[in-house]
């Protein structure tokens, strides 16, 4: 790979721009023809979600002659055409290689999909609150799970014809009410470090709404098991 000075006369930067263009304008014209949409139906679905793209820039920009492609009309075009906005920037399995950064090498779509997206981890980039956001919705879905669980538990109990599948009934709840603190636990705490990140959490289900303690409890010595 070779970059070049500064004051060369011949400049790179736009064959990768033109690439990134034609991905796109490549897959919106496969995902356009493959619902069986003319051009006129996919710029009226546009319409329709608020952000028009006439049939003419459409046109123009499935045959490469538009000069530009904003990312908004990129994140329109995905939801227009049902997909997602990385799918069309780096159509995976339709376009074998792509450049992601201007003077850089050709790679594999699918890694370049990865990076994008963050799945890939790059050395030295920082991931912002992803990773604490993805531990959130692991652990809200666990707590649920183990809810459910206890609740099914708890009704195998009721109607168990035996002592001994009562006792086991109740053996079980026991374990999946632990496994519910335990990850309303961690979600409480998780919480509290994005507030305190100066990040807000995402909502939380009405199962767990005493997760998060009132405001006016959050000094008091009450162990955090006993409130959950």
């Amino acid at each position: 790979m070779t970059q070049r000075d500064f004051d060369d006369e011949e400049d790179d930067f736009p064959e990768w721009v033109d690439r990134i263009k034609a991905n796109v304008a490549a897959e919106v014209r496969r995902r356009r023809k493959e619902m069986g949409w003319s051009a006129q139906d996919l710029a009226e679905q546009c319409e329709q979600l608020g952000h028009p793209i006439p049939r003419n820039v459409i046109a123009n920009m499935e045959s490469g002659r538009r000069a530009s492609l904003p990312l908004v009309d990129v994140m329109v075009l995905a939801a227009a055409l049902e997909t997602y906005p990385v799918c069309l920037i780096f159509p995976v399995g339709y376009v074998e290689q792509t450049q992601e950064l201007p003077f850089q090498d050709l790679v594999p779509t699918w890694d370049a999909l990865r990076r994008f997206t963050g799945e890939q981890e790059v050395p030295l980039h920082d991931a912002g609150l992803v990773p604490d956001f993805e531990a959130h919705a692991s652990l809200v879905s666990t707590a649920l799970a183990a809810l459910a669980e206890e609740e099914q538990a708890r009704f195998a109990a009721r109607t168990a014809t035996s002592r001994a599948q009562q006792e086991e009934a109740e053996r079980k709840r026991s374990t999946y009410a632990d496994q519910a603190i335990s990850a309303k636990y961690n979600l409480r705490y998780l919480r509290r470090d994005l507030r305190d990140d100066g990040a807000t959490p995402p909502d939380l289900p009405p199962a767990l709404g005493d997760v998060d303690l009132p405001e006016a409890d959050t000094d008091t010595n009450t162990t955090t098991e006993e409130r959950l």
